[in-house]
């Protein structure tokens, strides 16, 4: 069975409730790409009335995340993954709609094929850009993540 938006936040709202009730929606996925929507709001805002960072940083995560589950899924092998370090950069006040993406499933795919013929855990950097409505880069996130195969 393949990851689908529709799946990911049904998943959400039942699991991550607070990526459901922040706004977070994932929009498209496919082995190589997901991207995930936000808008600026008054529960996810911070003082200064733009979108709190770790609102940000969970849409971003989802995307990467929503790859990495994907690339999980399709091996048929059990794998675990988690994030190991991040690192954030912040352009431009983030109002309005967000839309950050994706597009490392390449990255993942290699890694898990490696994991998996090895029996070794592998790391890679996968990277999530948000950008609003006028296409101003609001923020980039890079995300640590581990898969390792699980005994």
């Amino acid at each position: 069975m393949d990851l689908t938006p529709r799946k990911i936040n049904t998943f959400n709202f039942f699991k991550l409730p607070s990526v459901w009730w922040t706004g977070i929606r994932v929009k498209d996925l496919d082995e190589t790409h997901c991207s995930a929507t936000v808008k600026h709001r008054w529960i996810n805002q911070n003082p200064f009335r733009s979108m709190f960072w770790a609102v940000q940083g969970m849409a971003a995560e989802l995307t990467t995340g929503a790859l990495v589950m994907g690339a999980i899924r399709h091996s048929g092998k059990k794998v675990s993954m988690l994030v190991l370090n991040n690192k954030a950069n912040f352009s431009k006040k983030a109002t309005g709609r967000i839309t950050f993406s994706c597009i490392d499933g390449n990255r993942i795919k290699e890694a898990l094929d490696k994991t998996i013929a090895t029996g070794e855990g592998q790391t890679l950097w996968m990277k999530s850009v948000g950008i609003n409505t006028d296409g101003v880069v609001v923020s980039t996130f890079e995300f640590e993540w581990t898969v390792r195969l699980k005994s």
